[in-house]
């Protein structure tokens, strides 16, 4: 095949940026108008011509010679710098050119420009052509030539088709699935017609260990006449395979003619029953496919073809029935049996050495599933027993383990090989991610193009969907899986061993850290760069960014908050990193502002500012001629989008969802004409920020928001927007501002407005909110839009009508809230032809209706809400009636302040979950046996529901919430129903908890609010896999105990006086303790707590404070005590000493203290985060400094210390600066 397509090397993509960017147009005029030597360009171009033709034979050789890897790497580094340099004359000749456009001054100016900048351009280009030279040249040094193909060799021997015996571990159910599909032929009566069964899945998974068990199997042998096997593997020859088949099926035809041997192997196979396996096919050229099966279509009915592959589009091409087998990775404990077995290891000397069992466990976490993987390293160590053997294996990278010995990258990397070039790129800028990270197409495809990974659209498709195509292809060979369960979940992960490989492929030019501080080692190679948080403050990491002044992505991916030093930390990345197309400010929420210097970026093509409290952009930032992406998700400060943001005209996509405080657009966004993507966008009364700039932009997907709807004057304007030519869009959502209800006086002139904004028939998903009109244009309902799926309708105050919704064939999702005029519901439902209402509607939610009275519903309960699965009625206090009868496919059902809703359950035998809050008529006569979670609040619906499970106990229940009943009730029998695993009770004074005098094997958590007065002590032991235990407000409980809480939280017992004697053995399990407002609490327990202890929070118990018993907690490691109201020093010497051994302490709304004592923490030898909070009257700091070993302080609500902390104060900052992160309200000093 043509490397190009397959297997060709990872810089061929990137020489063909380069010598797209020397044919650009712009550039080359540029370039000889401003007498740049065309010598010069024609150097560069043969340079990299000559490059391009050995670099098939450097990619191949650089896995096992260290020369043409180094080679490889410095090519690439003067590659990546070459691109740079024509970039920035490529965008200079850009703006060049537009300048010239729009200003007569432009040539006396661009002349000096050129004279002071653009010659050190030219001077910057000589040298890295000499230096591409020079490389050059070394290749012949080190033996490079010109191949063709890039022939790769292959990482294991041919697959055979004897099986492993029985030592297949976890894939039972997957071999009696493939031997149903084997062995069924099937209802086609055409004979002629094989059936070929693919079997899918990542390399290293098990496909060809699954095919050889089932093509051994006695039915299987008992079922075919002819049974063959054939490794196809990378060379998809026909007549190679063909002979293959005919040597298996014992044809004597020996000739290498391809017509003679498929009519010999047309004349075996004549009438009998075969079964063929296709081991490892990677072809994906339907013609050769079609050539290769022509004579097996003979075979008599049933015949199969099983084929195994990494790639889904051979599954596209091979399939004759629809669907195909998707081979999953192992479990744990099946990936640990291989493991195990490979290692020698059995299950007697894993019992005994515990050691080696829990090391091993922990390297199978590794394999995340792949049986080559625990075979592979299981093989390693067999007979090996040697702890040190094992860790060794533990904290080794996979790629630092000899191939010779592991199978694991290579079987990886055959799958990298196979890849186009392009595609290689693609993959390889995953390495950026952290492992299990969970991703989606759209945002990695706005980082591929802003990188320029993707090759130039043709045939008129855009960048986004060459990009989509490309991660497609993708997550088809298995680099990319689904996240979650189903074909629809939308978030994507990689495998931690192909996250390894890209790691590995990666090198020196990827660098991906948990947290970024000073003693990061980046390389001066380094281009790509992510991160989750900076560990020390930007002023000490001034080093980093200028080793790494290289760098092209600077990517932050994390959901947690991070201080950032907000002075200086923008200035000194912009004014070091000046080759950044990527950057990421996401989630530094005390970023309030960039520096000018951001319009400097002139390669700049991403930039991200979400979640930062920015509120104004500065003008510079229109300066970026080759911007794509915006980014401003949740910057719920900012105000204004800077005016000349129609000079943008690059910006394919600005996201400024949740930005509320936003008040208009900038004048003219009409000009962004090639903008794909616009989240919002706000209408102003301003002519040049009317809603008519919408118009031109014919391109936007995805969804839109257009609020500010009042602003719209009339129909024709509104008419201007042209949105039914929008015809890529998929959500559109119209809004009118709350306070503009009352600012309108015809009614007709709104609905004339909304039947103008009228979106295309192919739109998904549509909301309206507050829409001022009193009935709707005759679009909203109309069943021509087949593909809507979702419909809100809410805050339209006036509608007094809904129109006829029903009629909306494809409508799954339903919600009408807040509409206050609305009485009456049900005569709007409409016709439908099919005589069914809501066909596909399953859910349905009403909410803040405060005039709804009547909810009238057909005749015939089966012309409406077959597949309604989930029915919310909420706020509806005037509503009457019942529900639908007849709701044969629901699930949840929620009912909440409907008082006069007398409310019985629909025929339903589906129901899994119900809520009932605050509804007087409520009245419960059954529950269905499928129910699983139940919430009832009220004494009349508590009441019925302790009433029906005394004659009918759901048998799947296991979530129960009970709250606000004052009756005296008690669960049946005394005990709770036995498949419960979640209960909560809340203010129920004078329920009588159970005495449950058997096991209850199920109840794994448990919460007790101002209830159960009676409970006195609370013997757990009855429960013996109960985990989380919440006590709260219990005015009489003494006593407690549990043998497998791990989590305990105790609040407002104000006669409990300790925990329960004996509690290390009482409650052996504990890892976080929580103890509220418990007065009268002296002492933790007599005797010791339990070793498993690590977090304890104490608030307003300050007896407990003084109990020695806190001393000596040696295991605890986080301690938070706070509200100790009348405590003006802290630590003082009426209370205990802290546990010794604490890494993190938090002091929190001390109202009293005043004083820090920093010699009673000295003792903290382990203490390395302080946080002090809401401690309004803190300001000194006592004795001596803070422990050696603290890290991290943070102070929040304290405005004296922190007054005092910022002046540098004598008291105050010998005792802390030798901290390395002192944070303020996220915000260093």
């Amino acid at each position: 095949m043509d490397a190009a397509a397959v297997g060709g090397a990872f810089l061929s993509a990137f020489l063909q940026v380069l010598l797209d960017r020397l044919a650009s147009p712009h550039l080359v005029n540029f370039i000889y108008g401003n007498k740049v030597d065309a010598n010069l360009i024609q150097r560069l171009k043969n340079t990299l011509y000559a490059v391009e033709a050995v670099l098939n034979d450097a990619e191949q050789k650089q896995i096992k010679d260290s020369a043409v890897n180094n080679w490889l790497d410095d090519l690439k580094d003067a590659l990546y710098i070459a691109d740079d340099i024509l970039d920035h004359i490529s965008t200079k000749a850009a703006t060049t050119h537009k300048n010239k456009e729009v200003s007569t001054t432009a040539s006396s100016y661009l002349s000096r420009f050129f004279n002071f900048e653009e010659r050190d351009m030219v001077r910057k280009l000589e040298d890295i052509v000499t230096r591409l030279e020079s490389i050059l040249k070394h290749k012949d040094i080190i033996g490079l030539q010109h191949i063709a193909t890039h022939h790769h060799s292959s990482w294991r021997t041919p697959s055979t088709s004897l099986d492993h015996g029985s030592n297949i571990f976890g894939r039972n159910k997957d071999i009696e699935d493939i031997l149903n599909l084997l062995l069924h032929d099937g209802d086609d009566v055409d004979s002629d017609k094989i059936s070929v069964i693919p079997i899918v899945g990542m390399g290293g998974v098990g496909k060809t260990t699954l095919a050889q068990s089932v093509y051994n199997h006695d039915t299987i042998k008992q079922k075919f006449n002819v049974q063959a096997w054939v490794c196809v593997s990378d060379d998809f020859d026909v007549l190679k395979i063909t002979k293959t088949i005919a040597e298996e099926v014992r044809s004597a035809c020996n000739t290498n003619n391809l017509n003679i041997l498929q009519q010999d192997l047309k004349d075996k196979l004549t009438g009998k029953k075969f079964l063929i396996v296709l081991d490892d096919v990677w072809n994906e050229d339907y013609d050769s496919w079609n050539s290769l099966i022509k004579p097996l279509r003979c075979g008599a009915k049933g015949s199969k073809i099983l084929v195994t592959t990494r790639i889904r589009k051979v599954v596209s091409m091979v399939q004759t029935f629809q669907g195909f087998y998707s081979l999953e990775q192992l479990s744990n404990d099946d990936c640990w049996s291989v493991f195990a077995n490979h290692a020698c290891l059995s299950p007697e000397e894993s019992a005994q050495n515990m050691d080696l069992g829990k090391i091993g466990r922990e390297i199978v976490r590794k394999c995340k599933g792949l049986p080559l993987a625990a075979q592979s390293l299981g093989g390693l160590l067999r007979q090996k027993r040697d702890i040190r053997d094992w860790n060794n294996i533990l904290n080794s990278n996979i790629w630092e383990i000899d191939e010779k010995e592991s199978k694991i990258i290579p079987a990886l990397r055959i799958s990298y090989h196979y890849l186009p070039p392009y595609l290689k790129r693609c993959f390889v800028y995953c390495s950026l991610f952290p492992k299990d990270y969970e991703f989606d197409a759209d945002d990695l495809i706005l980082l591929w193009m802003a990188e320029d990974l993707l090759q130039p659209p043709n045939n008129g498709k855009t960048l986004e969907e060459v990009g989509y195509e490309y991660f497609n292809d993708l997550a088809s060979r298995s680099f990319f899986q689904r996240f979650g369960s189903g074909n629809r979940s939308l978030r994507f992960v990689m495998h931690d061993l192909v996250h390894d490989l890209a790691t590995l492929i990666g090198a020196e030019f990827y660098f991906r850290t948990e947290e970024l501080g000073k003693e990061t080692k980046i390389d001066n190679k380094t281009r790509h760069l992510s991160f989750n948080n900076i560990s020390d403050p930007m002023t000490d990491n001034f080093e980093i960014f200028y080793r790494a002044k290289h760098l092209r992505t600077f990517l932050r991916i994390t959901f947690r908050r991070t201080p950032f030093n907000n002075k200086k930390a923008a200035c000194i990345i912009l004014s070091n990193l000046k080759c950044l197309r990527v950057l990421s400010f996401k989630i530094f929420w005390d970023l309030n502002a960039l520096p000018d210097s951001i319009g400097e970026l002139i390669h700049l093509r991403y930039l991200d500012l979400s979640h930062t409290t920015i509120k104004t952009l500065p003008e510079s930032l229109c300066n970026l001629h080759n911007l794509q992406t915006l980014k401003l998700y949740y910057c719920d400060q900012l105000t204004k989008l800077p005016n000349g943001m129609q000079k943008l005209v690059n910006l394919r996509y600005l996201d400024i969802r949740y930005t509320l405080k936003l008040e208009d657009m900038p004048r003219e966004m009409s000009k962004l004409n090639h903008l794909q993507h616009l989240s919002c966008f706000v209408v102003d009364k301003h002519k040049e920020k009317g809603i008519k700039e919408l118009g031109t932009l014919s391109n936007l997907h995805g969804s839109l928001s257009i609020s500010k709807l009042e602003n719209v004057s009339n129909n024709i304007e509104a008419s201007q927007a042209k949105i039914m030519d929008k015809k890529y869009l998929e959500e559109l959502s119209f809004e009118w501002s709350d306070n503009a209800k009352d600012q309108f006086t015809n009614s007709q002139s709104e609905m004339d407005i909304l039947d103008k904004l009228q979106p295309a028939k192919n739109l998904k998903k549509v909301s309206i909110c507050g829409y001022r009109g009193t009935r709707f244009p005759e679009w909203v309902g109309d069943p021509s839009y087949r593909n809507l799926t979702k419909l809100s309708l809410s805050d339209c105050d006036n509608c007094c009508i809904l129109p006829p919704l029903g009629q909306l064939q494809n409508l799954k999702e339903l919600r009408i809230s807040r509409m206050s005029m609305l009485e009456t519901i049900g005569s709007e439902y409409g016709d439908s032809l099919s005589g069914i209402l809501f066909p596909t509607l399953g859910y349905l939610r009403f909410d803040g209706m405060p005039c709804w009275e009547v909810w009238h519903h057909p005749h015939d309960s089966n012309a409406y809400f077959p597949v309604l699965k989930s029915l919310v009625i909420r706020g509806c206090p005037l509503l009457r009636g019942y529900l639908p009868s007849h709701l044969p496919a629901l699930e949840t059902i929620q009912i909440e302040d409907c008082d006069k809703l007398a409310f019985s359950l629909p025929r339903a035998l589906a129901i899994r979950k119900l809520v009932i809050r605050e509804n007087n008529k409520v009245v419960l006569r059954e529950l269905p046996l499928s129910l699983e979670e139940i919430e009832i609040h009220g004494r009349e619906a508590t009441e019925s529901f302790f009433e029906v499970i005394a004659i009918t106990l759901p048998i799947s229940l296991k979530i129960v919430w009970i709250e606000n009943c004052s009756s005296a009730i008690s669960f049946p029998g005394d005990c709770l129903p036995a498949s419960l695993k979640s209960l909560s009770i809340l203010n129920c004074k004078n329920l009588d908890f159970p005495k449950q005098n058997q096991q209850h094997e199920s109840l794994q958590s448990l919460s007790i609010w101002s209830s159960c007065d009676s409970l006195t002590t609370l013997p757990l032991e009855t429960f013996p896999n109960l985990s989380s235990l919440r006590i709260h407000n219990c005015e009489n409980l003494e006593c407690v105990s549990a043998p497998k809480l791990t989590s305990l939280l105790v609040e407002k017992c104000v006669n409990l006086k300790s925990l329960p004697c004996h509690a290390n053995t009482l409650l052996p399990k504990l890892e976080y303790l929580s103890i509220w407002e418990c007065p009268e609490m002296e002492t933790f327990c007599e005797g010791s707590m339990p070793p498993s202890l690590r977090r304890l929070v104490i608030y307003k118990c300050e007896k407990l404070m003084r109990s020695p018993s806190l001393s000596l907690m040696d295991m605890l490691t986080n301690l938070t005590i706070g509200c100790c109201d009348g405590v003006e020093s802290f630590p003082n010497k009426g209370f205990a000493l802290l546990p010794p051994f604490l890494t993190s302490l938090t002091l929190s709304s001390m109202s009293s203290l005043h004083t820090l004592e920093c010699t009673e923490l000295l003792h903290l030898t382990s203490l390395q985060h302080l946080a002090i909070l809401t401690c309004s009257k803190l300001e000194n700091m006592a004795g001596e400094r803070l422990p050696a070993t603290l890290t991290k302080l943070q102070i929040i609500g304290c405005p004296l210390l922190e007054e005092r902390c910022r002046m540098k104060h004598p008291q105050i900052w010998p005792k802390i600066s030798h901290i390395q992160s002192i944070v303020f309200h996220f915000k260093w000093i």
